[in-house]
């Protein structure tokens, strides 16, 4: 057929392709949950840029030190194939000597990370018993899992205890997984750690820790709330880059077989491109601020301290983290306290479902060393008139 004589095929309507997803935004906008991206404003009680390293000149020194001595923007394609540079392999390396573990791998992201290790680590005929309020992340690779998962009430060992004994008295024989954070992003709360190493033990399971929002705020030098469990052979650390360490990416941290098998089998790692070597020179540069500057973390834990006092007196309870959680239960005064501390210049968010179970939205507090003491002052006084 001549080009002449083709018949122009003409696309459905836009609104007969898209309907079905107009209408599920249209139902979120009745909602008021329709998200749309803005640009961030007002002093920052929002990030997890924890240190404040995120615009750090040591950061910046670093990349630009990195890139003039050729270490490329991009990785150029997998790390099994082409994409394995020496500063993915340097990070690695410094980071299981900084944290304390066997070895490290890192991912392109924590969602990245956290679904790589639930989706391929635990294996058919196993079971994972992760905490009720555990990141979307980790639902992610326990969706994708092959094995037997259960929901135990959030810091609950004792129910994490009898999820496993249950498990066995059925006949089941696999491996047991234990999965929790050690600080949980929206409730600042911090788990039973030492309980659950004791419950791990006792039947032989493996402990999933995500330090994603501990790492470079607790524990020395930054190595997190679960740095006395770490070089376990049961345990395995996630932990994110893009909060306290100020850049972007995860290190997973665990025993030598739990890399190889991840570098063999986890579809996220084989199947995407390696992250930017010099994201990696930054991430090693900001292990390094860790060691070095310790009184980063003495400050921003000396800004808790005054948060909480400030915080108190409004009826605010302190959580023992840098997230404070103000719970207002409904969506609606949530959304108005939030919208009066933002027009009063403070970037204060409000947490809704699905983000956090219905009837418990919040504001989130965020300290982070981009702000003052006289800002959290600042902002108790805004939430006292903001808050119903």
């Amino acid at each position: 057929m001549a080009v002449s004589d083709r018949r122009r095929v003409t696309a459905p309507a836009d609104q007969t392709i898209w309907k079905a997803h107009r209408e599920h935004l249209a139902g979120l906008d009745r909602q008021d949950r329709l998200r749309t991206l803005a640009k961030s404003s007002g002093t920052d009680f929002s990030s997890n840029d924890y240190l404040g390293l995120a615009a750090s000149a040591r950061l910046a020194q670093a990349v630009a030190r990195a890139s003039a001595e050729g270490v490329p923007v991009g990785s150029s394609g997998s790390r099994l194939l082409r994409g394995n540079h020496p500063e993915h392999e340097a990070l690695e390396a410094e980071a299981a000597t900084h944290f304390g573990s066997a070895t490290a791998l890192f991912f392109s992201s924590g969602y990245a990370a956290n679904s790589a290790l639930f989706s391929t680590l635990p294996q058919q005929g196993d079971l994972i018993v992760h905490d009720l309020l555990i990141h979307a992340s980790a639902r992610e690779g326990i969706r994708l899992s092959r094995a037997k998962a259960i929901a135990a009430g959030h810091n609950d060992p004792q129910a994490i205890d009898d999820a496993i004994v249950s498990w066995r008295k059925d006949g089941n024989t696999g491996q047991p997984w234990i999965a929790i954070e050690s600080l949980y992003s929206m409730d600042g709360d911090r788990s039973p750690l030492e309980e659950l190493a004791v419950i791990a033990e006792r039947h032989g399971a493996m402990l999933l820790i995500d330090e994603a929002h501990a790492t470079g705020v607790f524990g020395e030098r930054g190595r997190g709330l679960a740095e006395r469990l770490e070089g376990q052979e049961n345990v395995i650390s996630l932990r994110t880059c893009g909060k306290a360490l100020g850049c972007e990416g995860a290190l997973v941290c665990g025993p030598r077989t739990m890399r190889d098998f991840l570098i063999n089998r986890a579809r996220q790692f084989i199947f995407s491109t390696a992250p930017s070597p010099l994201i990696a020179s930054a991430v090693r540069e900001a292990l390094k601020i860790l060691a070095d500057e310790p009184e980063r973390q003495a400050a921003l834990h000396k800004l808790m301290t005054f948060a909480r006092d400030a915080f108190t007196r409004l009826g605010i309870e302190w959580p023992g983290s840098q997230i404070i959680p103000v719970p207002l239960g409904s969506e609606a005064s949530t959304l108005v306290a939030a919208s009066k501390l933002q027009d009063a210049g403070f970037d204060v968010r409000a947490i809704r479902p699905p983000t956090v179970p219905e009837g418990s939205s919040r504001l989130r507090i965020s300290l982070t060393l981009n702000v003052t003491a006289d800002d959290v002052r600042a902002l108790a006084g805004a939430l006292e008139a903001a808050l119903p």
